[in-house]
């Protein structure tokens, strides 16, 4: 059966995505690179049925993007193009490893006749690996008449293709309404009308020794098990398209690993040929918006791992311990944010820095009835556990805090506290909170700008303990005038930052 369509009318079905997406940028930079000197790899889009721009802006984005461009890393998207553009710079196109969007257009063709794959590593709506509609104009005479795909012998990852033309188990299937195909191509299925638009086909019936596709029908015309969508021959060099990657032109299972093994040393050394996978492609460096991890280029460490550069070149190392990671503090301009409470507590999951501030305040702890904020569960703030930095803007400013924890020891890794934008000259502030009896900030080691200000912690302890002079580090005497650590408890006898146990 031919796939099902979009739900509803194409034209109801169109503006409702215009007006869905029209919010939506393309977060993909542009970005041409050439591979092994032969291969020229762009990146692709993700815009849906959203533009960039204007008509004549979003032509020129499309010509600087893919001009030459051979493989097309991510999705071809063309949409709401008049018949007066020129897209012969389309021609290059050999592969696409994600989908092919072509909608709401007015020109006659397609210019698309070198393509030999779409491998839908995406898929358009999850399910097209090349999507065709609405190509026609309102009250004229200009709209699409032949897609004039004929090489396209191959497709990966994909159960059907939207209207026009469906793809199940491995081979094509066309579903033309329009005119029949030019009589050179006989019984061979076409791409529009013209004797060049007959689709190309390869060998699917093969000897019985084949697991795929041939060149012939004799046991030793068999396409090599790396080719996808064909082949003119039976090596790894012959193939229409890779199966997995391609390595200078020769079709292989995996790219040159990074180390090999040595027999004679018995042990893993590095291999001077290594090459990294990008894509489908196999590469002697990384692009540079790119990171090494492993054998690959990534756009971002795993979770596991951190950015580090070494010798100029990006690549991704095991964290020691806790990874890296900056999120964003409170804020007093955001009603939503402009303190810790139970909406935000779990967005400082693993956050070993905080850029901005860290308000603890009455509505966030004790909840807020009018807002519809419950109260904050004590245990969540343990989530602090892995702050070691608040850095970049502002401070620390606890003035509210569960009665049930009597330090701010689940503060205990953080080591400082930068200071650059300051509340009223003040870092660190905490105030008249009567269950603290100490502070627990263990670690803390500097507050490089901006004062302390901690007062009304009537049961606080040890405070006076603490050598405050060490901690705001630079001009302490013009900052010990703002140092304000009065009216809490009278002197204890533990440690600096709290009782030993």
């Amino acid at each position: 059966d031919s796939p099902k369509p979009p739900q509803s009318d194409l034209h109801s079905h169109t503006n409702s995505h215009i007006s869905k997406y029209v919010s939506l940028i393309d977060r993909t930079s542009l970005c041409c690179a050439n591979v092994n000197g032969k291969l020229t790899v762009c990146d692709g889009t993700k815009n849906f049925l959203s533009t960039t721009g204007n008509s004549e802006i979003q032509y020129n984005l499309m010509k600087t993007r893919y001009n030459n461009c051979d493989i097309v890393m991510g999705n071809l998207e063309i949409t709401m193009m008049d018949h007066t553009r020129d897209f012969s710079f389309l021609e290059s196109i050999k592969e696409v490893t994600g989908y092919i969007l072509f909608a709401i257009n007015e020109f006659s063709r397609l210019p698309l006749h070198h393509l030999r794959i779409i491998r839908g590593s995406t898929l358009y709506e999850d399910q097209y690996a090349l999507a065709v509609m609405v190509n026609y104009q309102r009250d004229g005479e200009h709209g699409l008449q032949e897609l004039g795909l004929t090489h396209l012998t191959g497709t990966q990852r994909v159960t059907h293709l939207m209207y026009r033309v469906c793809l199940t188990c491995g081979s094509l299937f066309f579903f033309f309404i329009s005119e029949p195909c030019h009589k050179a191509c006989g019984d061979v299925p076409c791409w529009g009308p013209g004797n060049d638009t007959c689709q190309i086909l390869t060998k699917t019936v093969c000897a019985p020794q084949c697991s795929g596709r041939c060149f012939g029908r004799n046991p030793s015309e068999c396409c090599h098990v790396e080719c996808a969508g064909g082949c003119t021959g039976p090596k790894d060099t012959d193939c229409f398209a890779c199966r997995n990657f391609n390595n200078s032109g020769s079709c292989v299972p995996q790219c040159p690993q990074t180390v090999i093994y040595n027999r004679l040393t018995y042990r893993m050394e590095p291999n001077p040929n290594a090459k990294y996978q990008y894509g489908s492609i196999c590469v002697t460096q990384c692009p540079k918006i790119f990171v090494v991890d492993g054998s690959s280029c990534v756009s971002n460490c795993p979770s596991n791992k951190m950015e580090v550069e070494k010798n100029g070149v990006k690549t991704c190392e095991p964290c020691k311990g806790l990874c890296p990671k900056v999120c964003h503090g409170t804020s007093w301009t955001d009603s939503n944010s402009e303190t810790v409470d139970a909406r935000n507590i779990e967005s400082f999951i693993n956050c070993t820095k905080i850029q901005g501030s860290l308000n603890f305040l009455v509505t966030g702890i004790e909840g807020d009835d009018y807002n519809k904020v419950p109260p904050l569960d004590p245990e969540k703030l343990k989530i602090f556990n892995t702050v070691e930095e608040i850095t970049g803007v502002y401070f620390l400013n606890i003035q509210s805090w569960p009665a049930s924890m009597s330090d701010l020891s689940v503060f205990s890794n953080l080591q400082t506290i930068q200071g650059r934008k300051l509340y009223k000259s003040y870092a660190l502030m905490v105030v008249k909170i009567n269950s603290l009896t100490s502070l627990g900030l263990r670690s803390l080691q500097n507050i490089n700008d901006g004062a302390v200000y901690i007062k009304g912690n009537k049961n606080l302890c040890y405070h006076d303990t603490v050598n405050w002079t060490r901690l705001l580090g630079s001009r302490p005497q013009k900052r010990s005038k703002l140092l304000d650590v009065t009216d809490n408890q009278k002197k204890g006898e533990c440690g600096e930052w709290g009782r030993t146990i």
